[in-house]
């Protein structure tokens, strides 16, 4: 007969950043665990709250499924002797699979025929294995871990109780000291210690103990409480995903409240107000039907609503207290000018081998302009470009800043316009800082893509050029994320920008700097863009052998590389490009033969040789007009038409011919056609897909 199994695991409460992943892991590695052991189950439903991980596994098999397992024994030559008779190598194997000879057949395995036996694993019960859930628990990965007491266990937060529960027998464990249990914990002010009877009432008994175990019916009641306020009030209160997630993630019995705050706050920065209500009390903010910003605010309690009127005061004496530090600050900082928060800059230290921020603005001024002469920016827009890097961390010794350290770029913004910049140069300033992580917006102005460009890339040649490598997880200054930030900024733009002449263009204010000799240093930048450059090739589902195949030599002008290998990657299943990937990758494979590229017309002695060399010029200025143009089909089209006269070639020209002068000759004109086709790509390391 079937049977439930709940495994919880109580704790002191968990960040709400580290749940979901966490739930995830737990629901995932269950069923692994059960699928290792052959113990079948009907379903696995997880939970999570602050308090709480949990998986609930529905209709167990009471015992492990049975195994029959076939075992390879040693070969006939060795398991027989001259006779005939099973020698003492076959009788040994037996005995250890626990059969007789006469339970040996043989198979042939590869041309040699071995001995075999089939044996019967039985099944063990159940409960026998469950205890090792154990491994489970304790194999979960959280972004911190801590110790607590005399523990050796690094866990995210020290585990409180572990109920485990094999229908109504306590299935026994110890993890931390913390021995398993058939009890749990309710709410941690409104529940009770709650005996457990059976796994299928776990939830309904958390229920009645204020605690809703599911995180996805406390993010319904949620939005049920937030759609009921609107109705009520008319108001429109915007529901930001990840703040939703979050708020859902710390409590466990949700009640949905409103709030207000004196309407002379209004008069604030509306980012002030919405990023003092979402980043620091989790509220969120309400707007009209006009989407003007309104002096309310809807919360989320941990419990039900008993005295909630006291609990809405208390939340809005919270936010006023916030707010008027928010007023104090914004208010002292438009008592000075940009150039003397400009000033301050020169003593806060970026990084103690990189200098000041003062220092580094120096730096991204000078990418900037250099930058902006690639583009062939015209004059006002270089102008406002070089600008905005001038005073693009003027806001960071702001007061506001240093409070509200979320509105980096955001009050630089602001505090721009009060002070009479143009703009494009006060969006500048916020847009610099974008992306902040993998899935966040680009620059949506052309000044703050480029110094968006230009500070990432100072930090990240600055910094490995030093020796601030990324290792592991541990990547202090993000360089991966910055790097990443790049790179999707010049495939947004479409600069004709390789990524090479950027990392020289930066490399040059860090010479004096490096502790590795230049070269060492150009080879790690290039390797560490390499890496991220695989990671946003990737995000467009292209396939690991065409990615290596245009990224063998650099990553160039990364639009028209990623627009390459999508041609190839369509290419790889096109049967009509069958012959002329045949015949370009005959060519690469001949190429390290010689690198000489100096060709004698008058040493070719066939029709086919002067026919391939002709169309190879005719291939060449047509490539290199494509090529220049950045079209990727056509620049592919054109090397296309080298396929006949390659196979006609080879069908009639000996290559390595007796001759040194001819076989040179020959090498020499297939290396001038492998270069070309290089540059494309290296298509040998595409594994073509075609079936034929």
């Amino acid at each position: 007969m079937a049977k439930d199994v709940l495994f919880e695991i109580g704790l002191e409460e968990l960040p709400a950043r580290f749940i979901d992943k966490a739930e995830s892991q737990l629901i995932s590695k269950t069923k692994d665990w059960l699928d290792d052991l052959r113990i079948s189950y009907d379903s696995i439903t997880s939970f999570s709250t602050p308090r709480r991980l949990a998986v609930l596994i529905k209709d167990v098999a009471e015992t492990q499924t049975s195994l029959e397992e076939e075992v390879k024994g040693p070969a006939v030559k060795i398991a027989k002797d001259d006779n005939g008779s099973w020698t003492k190598a076959a009788i040994g194997f037996t005995k250890g699979q626990g059969k007789t000879v006469e339970d040996i057949y043989t198979k042939d395995v590869k041309g040699t025929t071995y001995i075999f036996v089939k044996k019967q694993i039985i099944g063990k019960d159940t409960f026998e294995l469950l205890p090792s859930f154990k491994e489970i628990i304790e194999s979960i990965q959280f972004p911190k871990n801590m110790r607590w007491a005399e523990q050796s266990l690094r866990y995210a937060r020290p585990i409180r109780w572990i109920a485990a529960l094999y229908e109504d027998q306590v299935i026994p464990f110890e993890i931390a000291d913390v021995t398993t249990s058939n009890f749990t914990f309710g709410h941690r002010f409104l529940g009770s210690r709650i005996t457990l009877t059976s796994p299928s009432d776990y939830q309904f008994e958390l229920k009645d103990n204020y605690v809703i175990a599911d995180p996805n019916e406390r993010e319904h009641l949620i939005t049920n409480g937030i759609k009921k306020i609107e109705t009520e009030y008319g108001f429109q209160v915007p529901i930001d995903n990840s703040l939703l997630n979050e708020v859902r993630n710390l409590v466990e019995y949700p009640t949905v409240f409103i709030g207000s705050y004196e309407e002379s706050f209004l008069k604030l920065p509306s980012d002030v107000l919405i990023i003092s209500m979402k980043e620091h009390q989790r509220y969120f903010p309400v707007k009209s039907k006009d989407g003007e910003l309104l002096s309310y605010f809807v919360g989320v309690r941990n419990g039900d609503d008993k005295a909630i009127n006291t609990v809405v005061k208390g939340n809005e004496k919270v936010l006023h207290a916030r707010l008027s530090d928010a007023q104090f600050f914004f208010e002292e900082d438009q008592k000075h000018s940009i150039d003397y928060y400009l000033e301050k800059l020169e003593r806060v230290v970026f990084q103690e081998k990189l200098g000041t921020i003062s220092d580094k603005v120096s730096r991204v001024v000078s990418i900037t302009d250099q930058l902006a002469q690639q583009l062939n920016l015209d004059d006002e827009t270089k102008e406002k470009a070089i600008r905005t890097a001038e005073i693009c961390k003027f806001d960071l010794p702001t007061n506001m800043v240093d409070e509200f350290t979320e509105l980096q770029g955001i009050i630089g913004q602001t505090y721009a316009l009060n002070f009479g910049e143009k703009k494009e140069v006060a969006r500048g300033v916020a847009d610099h800082y974008l992306p902040v992580h993998a899935d966040d917006r680009l620059p949506e102005t052309i000044e703050g893509a480029i110094v968006s460009v230009a500070d990432k890339l100072d930090t990240i040649v600055g910094c490995i050029s030093v020796g601030l490598i990324p290792t592991g997880s541990q990547d202090p200054y993000g360089l991966r994320r910055q790097s990443v930030g790049i790179l999707k900024i010049l495939k947004e733009y479409k600069w004709n920008i390789t990524v090479e002449s950027l990392l020289d263009l930066t490399h040059q204010f860090y010479h004096n700097l490096a502790i590795n000799d230049a070269s060492e240093v150009r080879s790690e930048l290039e390797h560490f863009f390499g890496l991220r450059a695989t990671y946003i090739f990737r995000e467009v589902k292209l396939e690991q052998d065409v990615i290596q195949s245009v990224l063998h030599k650099e990553i160039g002008v990364i639009a028209y590389t990623i627009a390459k290998a999508i041609t190839l990657s369509r290419k790889r299943n096109d049967q009509d490009f069958k012959s002329v990937q045949e015949a370009l990758v005959r060519v690469i494979n001949l190429s390290w033969k010689t690198d000489l590229a100096t060709i004698n017309q008058d040493l070719f002695e066939t029709p086919s040789e002067k026919e391939l060399y002709q169309v190879y010029l005719e291939v060449r200025d047509l490539y290199n007009d494509a090529n220049s143009n950045q079209q990727a089909e056509d620049a592919l089209l054109y090397l296309g038409k080298l396929a006949e006269p390659i196979h006609n070639f080879f069908d009639h020209n000996m290559v390595m011919a007796k001759d040194e002068k001819i076989r040179n000759n020959r090498l020499s004109l297939l290396n001038l056609i492998a270069a070309l086709t290089y540059d494309y790509a290296d298509l040998s390391k595409i594994e073509w897909k075609q079936q034929f």
